[in-house]
């Protein structure tokens, strides 16, 4: 396990208890003690977690723990979840991709498909994205044209924000918005933690042809504080298998195609 797996298991172990002690974590992780306190003066430092007196307890604000933090968070359910958001992709495709774990394995699915790799080195499909991550990651690829947002970054999720973020949409056109959110139910839509996020993702989402909502198990039938578009904008939304049928049901009434990966 590296460094920032077993932090980010911490994390989750503090978000469930709310307070751990160190020889308790360390009998979890089966680590040292001395390990354990370094990490929780680490995570401390990052203002992650409060250190107390023989142990740690959450931070009001772990809910929205940074992105390097929340990758192996069902991890083989958003790897499957992107290959099947990846095949609603065509060639000539202009897409627009949002930040999170779930777009950032979009991306790199988009990156590897053999279909997409235009002849002469040309650009096979447009994304445009206000994912620092995701821009730095598919800058490379000659066959993927990247078109990144302006605006400020949040360091929770690496997404551009801000009046320099959103006024790119006032140029541009999407023929699919693939959104990554925090939670999704049918009464109360796409929605996600920071209002800031929210406000570029309801353009991104006004500008496109389709949506399509990325979202794992744990977080459809959930909502968030900020509202990103209302279930009747929602096209398509890929999930995995964790999801009840009753929940699959009630989208699929509202009008959204619902693909279970």
């Amino acid at each position: 396990m590296t460094r920032h797996e077993r932090w980010n298991a911490l994390l989750e172990m503090l978000a469930d208890a709310g307070r751990l002690s160190v020889e308790e974590a360390a009998e979890r992780m089966a680590v040292s003690a001395a390990t354990i306190r370094r990490d929780f003066d680490q995570l401390a430092q990052q203002q992650m977690l409060t250190r107390t007196r023989g142990g740690a307890v959450a931070q009001s604000v772990s809910y929205d723990l940074p992105l390097r933090y929340k990758t192996a968070r069902n991890a083989t359910e958003k790897q499957r979840i992107a290959a099947a958001t990846a095949e609603l992709a065509r060639p000539g495709s202009i897409i627009g991709l949002n930040g999170g774990t779930t777009t950032s394995e979009v991306a790199r699915v988009l990156a590897t498909r053999a279909d997409l790799h235009a002849e002469g080195g040309s650009p096979a499909i447009t994304i445009v994205t206000n994912a620092l991550n995701i821009g730095t990651e598919l800058a490379v690829r000659p066959h993927v044209k990247i078109v990144l947002t302006g605006g400020v970054p949040r360091p929770q999720s690496y997404e551009l924000t801000g009046p320099l973020a959103s006024g790119i949409f006032d140029h541009v056109t999407l023929d699919v918005a693939v959104l990554g959110v925090n939670g999704v139910a049918v009464e109360h839509g796409a929605t996600c933690h920071n209002e800031g996020e929210a406000d570029v993702n309801r353009l991104m989402a006004e500008r496109a042809d389709q949506v399509v909502v990325v979202a794992d198990g744990s977080k459809v039938g959930r909502r968030a504080f900020a509202r990103i578009c209302d279930t009747s904008r929602i096209d398509v939304l890929v999930t995995d298998g964790t999801v009840p049928a009753a929940d699959v049901a009630a989208f699929t009434e509202a009008g959204v195609r619902v693909v279970q990966a």
